[in-house]
């Protein structure tokens, strides 16, 4: 094992960085010839496995309660279901990506040096330029303007990195997407099985998952006036035009998730979670009870019953009113589908989106809303039944615009069960599925924007974090990202 110290140069301090990433992140295998230099393989899995776990735990801890997933009663003070976001909150997720954002660009750096062999280099660059690209389009969604052209570049002298604008983070990281397209469409060569806890090194399926994010990310910003009519193009041309340039995830099979096996280093994150901690947090009335009412196939398999029914207790109830406890989250510290990254299930559903506003038209709004509504189930290893055909599912063309978007949208709640911060950024733009607001909220009952900056910013990098806020608008929960404005 060979130590390498990485400053990650985001604005935290030097000493935080040092000890930050000698703590976690630096130690990387060298290959079994005592090479002078670090493989590609030899990051890549530390750095999808770390990434994973730090987006499920946010998942649990930030996206769950703001989307009304669950409800955590444990005290009565800084409760993110009421719009309470403490201003430390941010501090871990923004060091974690970061951190891991450094390992995915030495990836493409070591890849390209190292390239004695040039299909196993362009593999690994264009593997590369997809987490940096999915990694990237987190901390920006999650943020706003963050540091991203600058950043990660501390063994360069550069601590305080500017802070890019959102609008110019996605041109790039579209182009990453382009490339790695372009990349792995040049190279059919597998790479280390054993480097790839996600496809086993099988790098089509890589390419599958890179141009699923982009679609997912075009789709984001398909509303920005500025760049819609570009955006909906490239969807056209990836789905109807030219697909076989552009192939997407298409089974079950080649959704990108991070299985846990339960084999070291592939514990889940929860895997020695104890029942009652894991139980803190209570199923919310807006999950459960439409899941039940709507006699979804997976009711059974994510909740527990309250004298024999599943039912869940409001979120943003009224200070000091805390509801008797009710159902739960069945005991998933173990679960393997956690690991979700980009399924199929939400690739389906993207499409039906697009499909509903004219954008595509190679298989109806229907059929792409069935699609994912199944593969969201099957996913999950339960029957569909008559499930699309009860009253609250069923597909119907002649329903209002809306009421299609509320359904595909509800299925995609679903399908992103404890996906990084995904269906709290999907709320954000299309404003589904609906929620109900309670009396106790906080914020003026108004869903965040965002979180805040890390606090270490202000005195780490107050230059250019002054400067962020002069652009994008104060540091409060309330400012929009770019794509959310008009």
């Amino acid at each position: 094992m060979k130590k390498i110290k990485y400053f990650i140069g985001i604005g935290l301090s030097v000493t935080l960085l040092s000890l930050s990433c000698t703590k976690n992140f630096s130690e990387l295998n060298t290959d079994p010839n005592t090479s002078e230099k670090v493989l590609a393989e030899n990051l890549l899995a530390r750095a999808l496995v770390k990434t994973v776990e730090n987006n499920m735990n946010r998942s649990r801890t930030i996206t769950n309660e703001l989307m009304q997933v669950t409800v955590n009663t444990l005290v009565e003070t800084d409760r993110i279901f009421r719009y309470d976001i403490r201003r430390n909150i941010p501090e871990a997720p923004w060091n974690s990506w970061y951190a891991q954002l450094t390992n995915f660009k030495d990836i493409y750096k070591f890849a390209k040096e190292n390239n004695a062999d040039e299909n196993n280099s362009k593999a690994y660059m264009a593997i590369s330029l997809i987490c940096q690209a999915w990694v990237s389009s987190i901390i920006t969604d999650t943020f706003g303007d963050v540091p991203y052209s600058e950043a990660n570049m501390g063994k360069e002298g550069i601590y305080a990195p500017k802070f890019d604008l959102q609008k110019d983070i996605y041109a790039d990281i579209f182009a990453k997407l382009e490339e790695a397209n372009t990349l792995l469409k040049t190279t059919t060569k597998n790479v280390n099985s054993i480097s790839d806890p996600v496809y086993k090194g099988n790098v089509a399926l890589w390419r599958k998952f890179g141009n699923s994010l982009y679609l997912r990310l075009l789709m984001r910003v398909s509303g920005k006036a500025e760049v819609a009519s570009n955006a909906v193009a490239k969807i056209k041309e990836m789905v109807d035009q030219n697909p076989a340039n552009y192939p997407l995830i298409n089974s079950n099979d080649e959704s990108a998730i991070l299985k846990w096996t339960g084999v070291p280093p592939y514990n889940s994150p929860f895997a020695n979670m104890q029942n009652s901690d894991w139980r803190y947090p209570k199923a919310c009335s807006f999950f459960a009870d439409k899941l039940d009412f709507s006699n979804d196939p997976c009711t059974s398999k994510w909740l527990t019953t309250y004298n024999g029914s599943y039912e869940g207790i409001p979120s943003g109830y009224t200070y000091g009113e805390t509801p008797e406890t009710r159902s739960y989250l069945q005991y998933l510290t173990t679960e393997p589908l956690l690991g979700n990254m980009l399924n199929y299930a939400e690739v389906q559903l993207l499409l039906a989106e697009a499909a509903i506003k004219g954008w595509v038209t190679a298989k109806t709004p229907k059929e792409y809303y069935e699609a994912g509504a199944t593969a969201r189930i099957t996913l999950w290893g339960r029957s569909v039944g008559s499930y699309l055909s009860g009253t609250l599912i069923a597909w119907n063309d002649a329903d209002a615009i809306q009421d299609k978007m509320e359904k595909i949208h509800w299925q995609k709640y679903l399908a992103l069960f404890y996906t990084d911060m995904q269906v709290w950024i999907e709320y954000r733009r299309t404003g589904h599925p609906v929620l109900p607001k309670g009396p106790g909220l906080r914020n003026n009952g108004m869903m965040p924007n965002r979180l805040y900056y890390p606090v270490s910013l202000q005195a780490t990098n107050v230059t250019n974090y002054n400067k962020a806020l002069t652009i994008q608008g104060p540091d409060d929960l309330d400012s929009m990202s770019w794509w959310q404005k008009p």
